[in-house]
């Protein structure tokens, strides 16, 4: 039977913990927002039956370190890179779910030569909209209202409202679980924190403050996979739908039984699809000259470098 094992390294004198099963190839799950590497474990175990399976828990998530520092997608996607350095996994498929998605559409802006396949989850980046509620987390006060929120006996009310809901075939039944589930781990003041500058280097109060739809294009050919949940709430299923039109070549699926979080409502649906992009298309290869080739059509030159190419 396999196992989703926790292990423990030290990054730049911080903790970082990840989560590994199976063996074969390497695929690296990234988490959302709130979400930590245990949240992966239905999918991560059906996954390790041909593969390695990496899931780390970002800096101020789950278990790892919640310190005051830079909770930017950058940041992020350079500590992926550095602890799959010491672990030894040069290349991977990679797989990102919300928050998770900007950061791996970031780890392969920074590091395309690390990166075999691409799998967006309900993924932010890729829109300017999402929900009133992320929205709110922007305003000032939030936290003082968030610590109050994340009280057990007000968690266990919503959680309970959920269940109530969702057994009479309310649809924000789930929607409330799905939140319960998410503010659980946001009882200690240090991931409260954390939470709170990750989500403000992505979201304010019009919405999501970075995309990537303006570099999509450099995913032209390569293995692309878009998968959203239809019930999502969260961010637009649209948003997923604009993202495969401007990607070429890509895949989109969608789950009828999801909402924002399918690797939690519908693991076996999610990991079939996972199962089958990986198995069904080639490793994608980016090296710096090819890199620089994608990139070079959609360079505007100065009229002085203009001008000095016309004289030479």
């Amino acid at each position: 039977m396999q196992s989703f094992d926790e292990w423990e390294v030290v990054l730049h004198g911080r903790h970082q913990i990840y989560r590994i099963a199976g063996s074969g190839p390497p695929v690296v799950l990234i988490h959302g927002m709130v979400n930590s590497s245990r949240h992966w474990e239905q999918v991560a175990l059906r996954l390790a039956k041909d593969h390695t399976v990496i899931a780390p828990d970002l800096i101020g998530h789950g278990d790892s370190a919640a310190v005051r520092g830079d909770y930017s997608l950058g940041a992020h996607a350079a500590s992926i890179r550095d602890l799959l350095a010491v672990i030894g996994a040069e290349r991977a498929t990679f797989v990102g779910h919300s928050l998770g998605g900007g950061v791996v559409l970031q780890f392969f802006y920074q590091f395309p030569q690390r990166v075999e396949r691409i799998a967006l989850v309900s993924s932010g980046g890729l829109g300017h909209e999402v929900s009133p509620l992320l929205r709110s987390a922007a305003l000032p006060g939030f936290s003082a209202l968030l610590a109050a929120g994340v009280n057990p006996r007000v968690l266990g009310a919503m959680r309970d409202a959920g269940d109530r809901l969702r057994s009479h075939g309310h649809s924000k039944g789930v929607y409330l679980e799905a939140i319960a589930r998410a503010l659980r781990p946001l009882e200690q003041r240090g991931a409260r924190e954390a939470f709170i500058q990750t989500l403000r280097s992505v979201i304010d109060v019009r919405g999501q403050r970075v995309s990537a739809r303006d570099r999509l294009y450099l995913l032209t050919g390569f293995p692309t996979m878009i998968v959203w949940g239809e019930r999502d709430h969260t961010i637009p299923l649209a948003h997923g739908r604009g993202a495969h039109e401007l990607i070429p070549g890509s895949r989109f699926e969608t789950l009828p039984r999801a909402a924002h979080f399918p690797h939690l409502e519908d693991p076996g649906g999610l990991s079939e699809l996972l199962r089958d992009f990986i198995a069904t298309t080639e490793p994608g290869w980016i090296d710096d000259a090819s890199w620089g080739e994608l990139i070079s059509p959609h360079v505007r030159h100065s009229r002085r470098e203009r001008r000095l190419r016309a004289l030479g």
